[in-house]
């Protein structure tokens, strides 16, 4: 029995510098997004830890949508 390998996806958690740096965004920028709900909730990694970091597949998705946004507008305009 073969796996494919398509299949598999890479569970990653990447932390705020991480972030910034891919998404080119400020920590308060950020912080103001994820309340307004239009960037995607930090996740808590443990009960009694403080730790918290971003699902990296959620930040990919989430510049996904606003490249797709930017094509949409260059195709209406």
């Amino acid at each position: 029995m073969s796996i494919n390998p398509v299949l598999i996806t890479k569970k990653r958690f990447i932390k705020m510098r991480e972030v910034t740096a891919r998404t080119g965004l400020s920590r308060s920028s950020i912080y103001l997004k994820v309340k307004e709900g239009t960037f995607p909730k930090q996740l808590k990694l443990g009960e009694r830890s403080r730790s918290m970091a971003w699902l990296e597949s959620d930040i990919d998705s989430w510049m996904d949508s606003i490249i797709a946004a930017r094509e949409f507008l260059k195709i209406v305009s």
